[in-house]
């Protein structure tokens, strides 16, 4: 069921996870009703003169410091300068206005929180959601990191002892804190002229409850870990609803075109929505709205960073390892300590090099130095338990008293003695099995750079080139970027103990290269340039809001919005009846399947009340009504044989007959068809190699159909297919043209718009112009009829312009400025023309119906 509004679908949903009640607001903003905006000229310039332009950043956690003060017990904040979420304003101009809603890295009492958001709204331009504590667990170290952190890491909960299974009370406690985080934004959001930016796998349904209140909210959504493919996905119990989410965002933005194709496979295979690129830009339509997909890898902070180099506590540190790694190699890891890192074969690798090179025994030191593990679990321990068993044993078996082949530093590492590492290591290695954006690479280049102050702390008496070697995962999101880096499998051990030994034994002028390509890449990618790149992609995508009307449809988390020209509008029965009265000459253009029909439906043939129908319309003089459909001529004229004025168009007008009694006419001679010969063996040959797929041979064309076939392999057929086609009949006079799951080949010049034209031009060459004109179809080949409708109609030599009624079936895009919700509504808007046609049908009350109540 759909309404004319959202305000309508608000009252009708029942969820009580989507009962979003009115909150204060803490600052001032502009309520707007949905549909057509009154008095909006386009010029935002004029609307928003005077005002400051305002992002609002959504993320789990706020970008701040919190302690508490020994002496007075307050909470005191500062901001987190190497948080992403504050690094990334540095891409807005200076005027923009940041506004950042996340949660405390601390519970608050409930006593104190007034007083702590009010401080922190202030001072920071921040907003607290504080989550219940029992929520908070549930949400972030229940769902979040047990069930969505796991799926998106490609770990399935085959058994309890891999992965934790699927919980509904945690999925409730996931939407409720969602919720609470939308309740949070929309206290501070002007949904008419503020962008909201929200952060990865913990918000993924926060759009739903931001575009059920706001239909035009200017959203985005950025995922920071990988997105799996949709046969790991598609195990999840929620997936439509958190796809569904994401599809209520303007733009989404990935690290990897791997996890943006991941998920686009998704949205097909799941819910029938196929991509199209262009001009460089990734879209889906949704409902009308274009959903457009960014693809950039998030960069780092250089100021932060050459700050922490030229401090003197990091040259000091430098100085330090330069002493006691003097003469030797170093290769330097970091990492966080959980069982996608791969750490543990990143040291497998390491022994096996030192097994296979005895050369490098003394000379090569692994520094590893692990973070603090960002969850508990069983799965942490075992993998710190392997990790320290494995460095015990490479140390026993290689090392001396004055050598120590790995170095596990496993504590909490200050940023300046990482950047010290980073600067003396000559090379790096990210060994990671799956990882989302992993910024380690990009500080190794940056920190080998080096800066003044380094290069006079290890006695530097000229300048020397710089270098640096990169070893990376190829499952690692930065990758693609390091075109650079050696890319390594990191299953594969030996290919991982070759790298390194290629990273160590490069030429220097080599290396010198690889950095440089490397460095000119991190320098000009960083975070500024990352968020403005976002910032002015989401500003794109939703600048036609207030060019559409806007429809909220859909219960629950399945809500949604349909977004529509203004113009285009559900046809009116009383005002379609009321000028097929007062017309004295009418043509009805009707499609079969899908406006007659349903698509869904097994039986094809008519209903007894639709020949009903059909024949007391035919038998009103004044009308000539043809049936337009791409179905053969047989079918047709058994199916209508009651009908016996009812015109038919066959095979998309290459047939037709004006009625029962006439003969069909083929639009070409029949010799113009031997291209058949040519295109069938054709189709035969990928029938016979994609699964699911068939041959519809007709009399006037071929159709290859592949709705049967996987979606990925028989669209990826289908493209190859209408190459392969139009190659082999370059020559013959058909056209190959793709379709929904299908590839037609057909004679030139027969589409449902000629026909229509040639229908129309016959009625005025016989003196009986019409000035009442229905079509109604509801695909791709109905769009031409509306098309060529209108062209012909207002171009034909007649005394007045006639009515006209194109009319789609469905919502959605289309040249026809009317649609009718689904084949039943079609069939009562039929009825109601029935009723009103001359001679009245003879069962007239089988058609009687109340518009009023029905649309």
């Amino acid at each position: 069921m759909a309404s004319k509004s959202s305000a309508n679908i608000l009252d009708l949903v029942s969820d009580k996870l989507l009962d979003i009640p009115q909150t204060p607001r803490a600052l001032p903003r502009v309520m707007t009703l949905p549909g057509i905006i009154n008095g909006y000229d386009g010029d935002s310039d004029s609307n928003l003169s005077g005002c400051r332009e305002r992002k609002i950043i959504v993320a789990n956690m706020l970008p701040l410091h919190v302690q508490r003060d020994p002496d007075t017990l307050k909470l005191t904040f500062k901001f987190d300068e190497d948080s992403l979420y504050w690094q990334l304003k540095d891409g807005f101009s200076p005027e923009t206005d940041v506004v950042y809603v996340g949660s405390l890295k601390v519970e608050v009492d409930a006593s104190e929180q007034e007083e702590v958001a009010q401080k922190l709204l202030e001072e920071f331009n921040c907003v607290p959601t504080f989550l219940p504590s029992d929520l908070h667990r549930k949400f972030y170290a229940g769902f979040c990191k047990q069930q969505l952190w796991p799926l998106f890491h490609y770990m399935l909960p085959i058994c309890p002892d891999h992965a934790d299974r699927f919980d509904r009370l945690l999925w409730q406690a996931y939407v409720s804190a969602n919720k609470i985080f939308a309740d949070k934004v929309m206290e501070v959001a002007d949904p008419d002229d503020d962008y909201i930016w929200v952060h990865d796998y913990h918000l993924m349904i926060l759009p739903t409850f931001l575009r059920k209140r706001y239909n035009r909210v200017k959203l985005g959504f950025f995922l920071h870990s990988p997105f799996p493919s949709s046969e790991i996905y598609r195990t999840l119990p929620v997936r439509d609803e958190i796809l569904k989410g994401l599809l209520n965002c303007d733009l989404i933005g990935f690290h990897t075109f791997d996890y943006a194709r991941h998920f686009l496979s998704c949205c097909s295979r799941m819910m029938g929505l196929d991509y199209e690129s262009k001009r460089g830009h990734i879209g889906l339509d949704y409902f009308g709205r274009m959903v457009y997909i960014k693809i950039l890898p998030v960069g780092i902070h250089m100021g932060r960073l050459e700050h922490v180099l030229n401090l003197s506590i990091t040259s000091n540190k430098v100085k330090e390892i330069a002493q006691r790694f003097k003469g030797k190699k170093l290769i330097v890891g970091v990492d966080d300590m959980d069982i996608f890192k791969g750490i543990s074969l990143k040291l497998l690798a390491f022994e096996y090099l030192l097994q296979m090179h005895p050369g490098l025994q003394g000379n090569l030191v692994l520094i590893q130095i692990v973070n603090p593990a960002r969850s508990t679990g069983k799965d942490v321990q075992e993998a710190k338990k392997e990790t320290y068993l494995i460095v015990n044993r490479i140390n026993e078996a290689y090392g001396s008293p004055d050598y120590e082949p790995v170095v596990l530093i496993d504590r909490p590492v200050a940023r300046y003695e990482k950047s010290a590492y980073y600067s003396m290591a000559d090379c790096c290695i990210v060994n990671a099995v799956r990882d989302g954006m992993n910024l380690v690479p990009y500080k190794y280049i940056v920190c080998r750079q080096h800066s003044p102050h380094i290069d006079k702390t290890v006695d530097s008496e000229k300048e020397t080139p710089r270098t640096s070697m990169l070893v990376v995962s190829e499952f690692v999101g930065c990758s693609p970027s390091l075109s650079g880096a050696i890319r390594v499998n990191p299953w594969d051990i030996e290919s991982v103990a070759g790298a390194i030994s290629s990273a160590i034994t490069m030429k220097e002028s080599e290396k010198q290269l690889r950095h440089e390509k490397h460095y000119r890449y991190v320098s000009s990618h960083d975070v500024a340039y990352w968020g403005r790149s976002f910032m002015q992609d989401l500003e794109r995508a939703s600048k036609d809001h207030y060019n559409k009307r806007c429809w909220g449809i859909g219960f629950g988390l399945g809500f949604r919005v349909v977004s529509l020209s203004p113009s285009f509008r559900k046809l009116s029965p009383n005002y379609i009846v009321s000028a097929y009265r007062r017309s004295n000459r009418r043509a009805i253009f009707l499609d079969y399947d899908g406006t007659l029909i349903p698509q869904t439906s097994i039986v094809k043939s008519p209903s007894e009340e639709l020949i009903s129908i059909l024949s007391a319309l035919c038998s009103d003089p004044k009308n000539t009504v043809f049936i337009v459909s791409g179905r053969g001529r047989s079918s047709l004229s058994e199916w209508l044989a009651p009908c016996e004025g009812l015109g038919l168009a066959a095979e998309h007008g290459y047939f037709t007959r004006w009625s029962r009694s006439s003969e069909w006419e083929a639009c070409i001679p029949a010799t113009d068809l031997e291209w058949k010969e040519i295109a069938e063996p054709v189709m035969r040959l990928y029938t016979e190699a994609t699964d699911g797929s068939n041959i519809e041979i007709k009399e006037s064309g071929l159709v290859w159909h592949h709705q049967d076939a996987d979606p990925d392999f028989g669209s990826c057929q289908a493209k190859e297919l209408l190459v392969h086609l139009e190659n082999v009949l370059a020559n013959e006079p058909a056209v190959v043209k793709r379709g929904q799951h299908i590839v037609e080949v057909k004679p030139q010049g027969v589409t449902k718009g000629l026909v229509a034209e040639k229908i129309l031009s016959s009625m005025v060459e016989k003196g009986e112009a019409p000035d009442f004109v229905t079509c109604i179809g509801d695909d791709r080949s109905d769009e031409d009829m509306f098309e060529s409708i209108r062209n012909t109609v207002l171009s034909a030599s007649v005394t007045s312009t006639p009515e006209i009624f194109a009319c789609t079936v469905g919502r959605k895009p289309s040249k026809a400025k009317y649609y009718l919700d689904d084949t039943a509504d079609v069939i009562k808007l039929l009825g109601g023309l029935a009723n009103a046609s001359d001679p009245k049908p003879g069962n007239i009350a089988r058609f009687q119906v109340t518009f009023d109540t029905i649309f």
